[in-house]
């Protein structure tokens, strides 16, 4: 899973780099908050973000209140970092956007935990999003299936998006979950068993 970090300190970035990098997480570096938002942009969104509180350019709560503001954006799990120790600053991270607030000097076990947090969430957060994908698919074929069909007037085939004329067991078949089981109405069975003893 992608981590975007961004912190002006040289030394602690590099630290983060590293630990991250030891867990598995592939890593986007950033010294500051304008560079962070030029790496937002990118077409390979990190699903975690790292944000110093107090950068040059954007400080992290700036960033966690406008990412929130863009739809392919406003998923992403952010922990902001920062020396302040006031409970009032907390609060204000919290309330700008971010998902976590960690302060320094931090565990990295701690860090590490957190982490994982915010990793069961996004992935929790991309099955979700497929699952609505598919509902919505499967929305659109019953629609599909709800509205007018073309059927043929003698054979009884129905024409499909291709224009190809198909039975109606095999057209129900391709676009429902329906199954069928073959057998004879005891009208036909009527109408049949009199040709025969004919």
């Amino acid at each position: 899973m992608r981590v975007l970090i961004a912190d002006d300190d040289l030394v602690l970035r590099h630290s983060l780099r590293t630990h991250l990098e030891r867990w598995s997480y592939d890593v986007v570096e950033c010294a500051d908050g304008v560079q962070a938002w030029a790496a937002l942009q990118d077409e390979k969104t990190p699903s975690l973000a790292i944000f110093d509180w107090n950068m040059p350019g954007r400080d992290g709560p700036s960033l966690c209140r406008d990412l929130r503001q863009i739809p392919t954006l406003a998923a992403m799990y952010v922990i902001l970092i920062t020396s302040n120790q006031d409970q009032k600053d907390v609060v204000c991270g919290l309330e700008s956007g971010a998902d976590d607030y960690i302060k320094k000097p931090f565990d990295w076990n701690e860090l590490r935990a957190r982490l994982r947090i915010g990793s069961r969430i996004v992935s929790l957060q991309h099955a979700l999003a497929a699952r609505v994908a598919d509902l919505q698919q499967a929305l659109c074929d019953v629609k599909r299936l709800g509205g007018l069909l073309p059927i043929c007037a003698y054979c009884k085939r129905i024409r499909d998006d291709g224009d190809y004329w198909k039975q109606i067991e095999q057209y129900l078949s391709e676009y429902s979950e329906a199954q069928f089981s073959h057998g004879i109405c005891p009208q036909c069975l009527e109408t049949h068993l009199q040709q025969l003893t004919r």
